[in-house]
């Protein structure tokens, strides 16, 4: 066994970093819970599998979990920067400038942030300055207008949408804002209802079934991915059509997603990571968005609302569930 081992590490390409012979440490700080997100890492590890790293070998990846809770983040990335990492990736807008507020030298890799620049993580795309630099989320000005279209054209009837969103999550206040000009132009009508902790779901799908809106648009953030199973639970038991950001909504039974692949986004961390180990700095990577979006329908959950959705959309499909 230790032959065939040692064969299969000799067959890998050999990522050269840390010419001193100290194996590097990757601080990975993830805004959910690995019972939730584990795919996340997991498509992380991938790309660093793929670029020559093997974790115990040539690579350590420290592991820290929010929990979906953003509280949570300055002690974690304390807890990292204690133990000395080389580099830190961090999930979620939120993780990201908790990252960035407690230190300024050592390099940060954000996924999946929302409005880099508008929310203060960099002074641009092209140029982010400091030692961060990262992914974003593509989900910026006309998101929630496309969702809330999808969503109309899978139900044409749909006149009153409840929309679910974090308000304590950095950057949602404006897309909430933004889906106003959308809905009055799809004829709908929007319903704010605010969540702040797991706690208030049961109370808030109860107000929401007491407005009688017709479908649901869901705001994704740390909260309400972690969360994901209970939403999408409520909503199909209140029997509402709902649109959602991330594909892993419509995975977990919610009606549709449209945004970017999340997993992809991990994955090309990576190559970002095995740059910065290798002597780049985070100020001169340009912040890259999402290359692969998705709009994934879940026939299970339109037959369970009695829903038939219109060919012209199955089409446009990029994963159909059934």
């Amino acid at each position: 066994m230790g032959t065939l081992a040692g064969g299969l590490l000799a067959a890998l390409p050999t990522a050269e970093v840390q010419p001193s012979g100290r194996t590097p440490r990757i601080g990975f700080m993830e805004a959910g819970a690995p019972s939730a997100n584990q795919h996340f890492l997991d498509a992380f590890k991938r790309g660093l599998r793929e670029l020559g790293y093997v974790e115990g070998h040539n690579i350590t990846i420290e592991e820290r979990w929010a929990e979906g809770k953003n509280d949570r983040f300055p002690a974690l990335v304390a807890e990292l920067i204690r133990i000395k990492v080389d580099v830190m990736v961090v999930a979620s807008t939120s993780g990201a400038l908790a990252a960035k507020a407690v230190t300024t030298t050592l390099p940060i890799v954000f996924v999946g942030a929302a409005d880099p620049v508008g929310n203060g993580l960099v002074a641009s795309l092209g140029r982010p300055g400091a030692s961060i630099t990262g992914f974003s989320q593509g989900d910026d000005i006309g998101f929630g207008g496309k969702r809330l279209a999808l969503l109309k054209e899978a139900v044409p009837r749909l006149a009153q949408v409840a929309v679910l969103w974090n308000p304590t999550a950095r950057g949602l206040e404006n897309r909430v804002k933004e889906m106003y000009g959308p809905a009055a132009t799809l004829k709908m009508t929007l319903k704010q209802f605010e969540v702040r902790e797991a706690s208030q779901l049961d109370g808030v799908f109860a107000a929401i079934a007491r407005a009688r809106v017709d479908g649901l648009a869901v705001l994704t953030d740390p909260l309400t991915l972690r969360h994901r199973v209970s939403i999408v639970s409520l909503a199909a038991k209140g029997r509402l059509p709902a649109v959602y950001g991330f594909g892993e909504f419509a995975r977990t039974g919610g009606l549709m997603v449209y945004g970017a692949n999340i997993p992809d986004l991990f994955y090309r961390a990576a190559a970002y990571v095995d740059r910065i180990l290798k002597g780049a700095r985070p100020a001169d990577l340009p912040v890259e968005e999402p290359t692969k979006f998705e709009l994934v329908i879940n026939l299970n959950a339109a037959k369970a609302l009695g829903l038939t959705i219109p060919q012209s959309l199955l089409a446009r499909a990029d994963e159909l569930i059934q």
